[in-house]
């Protein structure tokens, strides 16, 4: 039987699925998966709660799945949030020192001080995430406890969310069974799992693909800069599919995940697919690449919609390690091709990374929100057991313990 004290549970609460990841941290500091559970999301929207039976219904069903593999009971989880109601905003606050040296005291309070200055009302405050700090006239410095000065400044992004949204996550985990020990941003959460700490200091785009929205982080010299979320994702794929060709929802989403292509002009004219009717009585041929274009037409406006929201953060030519594709639509045949032509930059498909054991199971860019969860909370220091060594884990956790864990 695992220790409880090592075990970390991710719950993934998506628009199309729900998913429930058990790791447990060893004594070399190494997280392994033991369990793992996947439902299908019926009641959420862009994100949002709209049923909660049915989503209370489909997180019992993935975390009993998770648990009987795991051999253990779960009683609490750490789940990531989404939607259109999340805001990211960077703001800065100054405060004078008075004694001789910049103490913790002081750090925490310049932070807390710029959060005041940009709560707005009717959102909760989800993460408040230091970018740098400024020591008098010295800038891009990561902790400045124990340096001299007499002006301290500090530059943070501050990420909010609806509170009834978040409200509603937290009591569909408790109508469950679940206790929340945590709230986490997808994007962070998918970045502790997709990300390298080179990506994040030379400068990398996150785009996790959703199927009801699409989460954009912007990261460079270590920091995240810029969140923000896009309201497409790949339920609407399915559902220009289901139109163009005029078939089942179901069925346009098995046509997606079976025969999609993101790019038209890679696909045969000649290769002919069975699409089922509308009214499941008849069969009717079709070309697989009238499909790619369906696809390829709804891909690129998501991705011209995200390379015009980068360009007005500013940071567009600051991107040197490019962009990185994550989510369940990231896994379109063609999709990394179709981004670069329009983003202009390098780009790869991000798999989860940072766990052992059975890592199969979530070998997929569909998983990585839930990996992340649970890379991304293994760095908190309650966790007797540390990762140990110079590895790409150590190095993630370490990294996003440091601009991370600054939630007050």
């Amino acid at each position: 039987m695992a220790a409880r004290d090592r075990i970390i549970v991710g719950l993934d609460i998506g628009t199309t699925k729900i998913c429930c990841l058990i790791t447990e941290m060893n004594e070399s500091g190494e997280l392994e998966v033991i369990g793992f559970g996947v439902s299908e999301s019926k009641g959420l929207r862009r994100g949002l709660v709209v049923n909660m039976e049915q989503t209370v219904e489909a997180i019992r069903g993935c975390v009993e799945d998770a648990e009987r593999m795991a051999g253990i009971r779960v009683d609490e989880v750490y789940t990531g949030i989404a939607g259109g109601h999340i805001q990211g905003i960077s703001t800065s606050a100054v405060i004078a020192i008075k004694g001789e040296e910049i103490t913790e005291i002081d750090r925490r309070r310049v932070v807390e001080q710029a959060k005041d200055f940009a709560k707005p009302v009717g959102v909760e405050i989800i993460h408040v995430l230091p970018q740098e700090f400024t020591v008098d006239d010295v800038s891009g410095i990561v902790n400045p406890v124990g340096m001299a000065g007499s002006r301290l400044e500090a530059r943070v992004h501050i990420v909010t969310g609806s509170v009834s949204a978040v409200s509603n996550i937290s009591k569909c985990a408790q109508k469950a069974g679940l206790g929340l020990q945590d709230i986490v941003l997808q994007q962070i959460a998918s970045a502790a799992s997709i990300l390298t700490p080179d990506e994040m200091q030379l400068g990398v785009i996150i785009m996790d693909i959703g199927g009801g929205t699409t989460d954009i982080a912007v990261f460079n010299e270590g920091a995240i800069r810029h969140t923000s979320v896009l309201s497409l994702g790949g339920d609407n794929i399915t559902n220009d599919i289901a139109v163009g060709l005029r078939c089942p929802i179901a069925e346009a989403e098995r046509l997606k995940i079976k025969y999609g292509h993101a790019s038209a002009s890679r696909v045969s004219g000649d290769e002919q697919i069975e699409v089922p009717s509308m009214g499941g009585d008849s069969v009717n041929m079709v070309p697989r690449r009238i499909l790619a274009e369906i696809i390829e037409s709804r891909v690129e406006e998501l991705f011209k919609l995200a390379y015009n929201e980068i360009r007005n953060t500013g940071y567009s030519e600051m991107m040197s390690a490019g962009l990185v594709l994550t989510g369940g639509a990231s896994s379109l045949e063609g999709v990394a091709e179709l981004a670069e032509s329009i983003m202009h930059m390098p780009v790869r498909v991000g798999l989860p990374r940072g766990v052992k054991g059975l890592v199969e199971l979530v070998n997929s860019p569909a998983y990585a929100t839930a990996v992340g969860l649970c890379v991304y909370e293994a760095g908190k220091p309650s966790y007797s057991f540390k990762p140990k060594g110079t590895g790409v884990f150590e190095r993630i956790l370490e990294r996003m313990i440091s601009w991370f864990k600054e939630v007050f």
